[in-house]
């Protein structure tokens, strides 16, 4: 390592990028927007106490805390295992790739149920406040309005109402994080879960077990591809938007690993997921994995932007020639995939001019009822194949607005959390969180990421994990109280 630093200092090319990077870097650190960018408002807990939300909640709480001592229920509820809400919130983020939808939202009520006993049951336990709360509750408001008004009601009422449970369920996991080994614990075994879908998915590989469409391939330009894996998310494509999620925090956990032991461990787990991930053959998630790959690497230390090249290169002449085929067909209109998904564009953006402000409603049957009328060549579509499409599709404008914001809040909050963390591990996890949600962004744009219920379950667990993450060397062994 030394001698390769000796060589590359030695080297006049090298010291002149090193050079131009460290000015670029100056100059981006005096940026006045940059400046503002990095320091947002203080946490303050008064803020959030005088808003006509809390003052509704106090006094909603109150009245339910008068009824719970009338009934003496907080004999029955003492000491039992339904008061530990970390377990029942930890649950369905950990098992939700492996689990049917309705099982989550099973566990998912058990930790609203949980969290609402342990409010009652500790009066002196107050909500814990993040500054992205306030939008993930109005995202889900207009989402909620979404489906009330949509053209097809009884359609849209079961995949609405899911669908706010479980963006809503982000402030409970949120609450039910009382310590910093709690986190790290969820975390964990988030990765964990991860590497056995993905162990599960190259067994499906080799042995060729599951269902295959053949809408998932061209087989005329992709003759050589015989088989996507799909895993438990019974889709290659959300496949690829869950190991988005799970990648860079298990690279958090092997650079913080503190043995070799879990230096190994880790990278195993790594590489099954990784593996996993060139298995689903998905265009998508591998140009998003790259881009996280990049924003992860950059905020680690942003020298590592001059090996891009390099690591590129080395990619060319590492990966199997089906594989490069399949990644360099990114924008080949003659691929099947790619222009049904742009004629499907076509026919929601000329949709969208007469539904935009107010959407159509979510799920498929208000989509279907309003979209043929609009389609490209007859295309039939279940969705808009795009996050953000969609988004306006379900609910209007207004909910593309909001969930912009939300966005715009939580990258804010990690990045200002990364400028000023000193905390090698915490570091890391603020890191892997903005990246990943950085790369399902990226796959969000040629897919819509939420027609996976248990994908749109954990994005939003994954929300609420990042903005934890983002005070993690603040958070004790007891509870984050604001």
């Amino acid at each position: 390592m030394e001698q390769a630093k000796q060589i590359l200092n030695g080297s006049l090319l090298w010291r002149a990028l090193m050079a131009l990077c460290l000015w670029f870097g100056h100059q981006w650190q005096q940026s006045g927007v940059v400046r503002w960018f990095l320091h947002p408002p203080a946490w303050e807990r008064a803020v959030s106490e005088h808003s006509i939300f809390f003052r509704l909640w106090n006094w909603v709480r109150e009245l339910l805390c008068r009824l719970y001592r009338f009934l003496h229920l907080e004999r029955l509820f003492t000491g039992s295992v339904f008061l530990q809400v970390w377990v029942w919130c930890a649950l369905p983020a950990v098992l939700a790739p492996l689990l049917p939808t309705m099982a989550v939202l099973g566990l998912a009520a058990v930790g609203y149920a949980s969290l609402l006993l342990n409010l009652l049951h500790d009066r002196t336990r107050p909500l814990a406040y993040s500054p992205i709360n306030r939008y993930i509750i109005l995202y889900a408001a207009v989402y909620l309005a979404g489906t009330f008004f949509s053209v097809n009601p009884s359609g849209s009422l079961k995949p609405g109402l899911l669908s706010v449970a479980f963006i809503l369920f982000a402030v409970v996991l949120y609450n039910a994080v009382t310590g910093r080994r709690q986190l790290d614990t969820l975390i964990i075994l988030m990765v964990l879960a991860g590497t056995l879908v993905s162990f599960y998915g190259i067994l499906q590989y080799l042995f060729r077990w599951g269902y295959q469409s053949s809408a998932w391939v061209d087989s005329d330009m992709f003759s050589s591809i015989e088989f996507r894996v799909p895993s438990t998310l019974e889709n290659p494509n959300m496949l690829g938007q869950y190991l988005l999620l799970t990648i860079p925090l298990g690279g958090a956990c092997l650079l913080g690993a503190k043995s070799w032991g879990k230096r190994i461990f880790y990278l195993c787990c790594c590489g099954i997921m990784c593996l996993c991930m060139i298995l689903t053959f998905s265009r998508g998630a591998w140009l998003a994995l790259l881009f996280a790959g990049v924003i992860f690497l950059l905020f680690l230390n942003p020298r590592f932007i001059l090996l891009a090249p390099f690591a590129l290169i080395a990619l060319y002449f590492v990966m199997p020639d089906t594989v490069i085929s399949r990644f360099t067909s990114i924008g080949d209109l003659t691929d099947n995939s790619t222009s049904y998904r742009v004629y499907i564009w076509m026919g929601v953006l000329a949709m969208l001019k007469d539904y935009w402000l107010c959407g159509i409603g979510p799920g498929d049957a208000a989509f279907n009822m309003v979209y043929p009328a609009y389609s490209y060549n007859s295309i039939v579509a279940p969705h808009s194949h795009n996050l953000f499409l969609q988004i306006v599709c379900d609910a209007g404008i207004c909910a593309l607005v909001v969930f912009v914001l939300l966005l715009f809040h939580y990258f804010r909050m990690l990045c200002a959390a990364v400028s000023l963390e000193k905390d090698w591990q915490s570091r890391l996890f603020q890191i892997a969180f903005g990246s990943g949600v950085c790369g399902f962004l990226v796959q969000a744009m040629t897919d819509y990421s939420f027609y996976n219920y248990r994908v749109m379950f954990l994005f939003w667990a994954y929300l609420a994990l990042g903005a934890l993450c983002a005070r993690r060397s603040q958070l004790p062994e007891g509870r984050l109280l604001v």
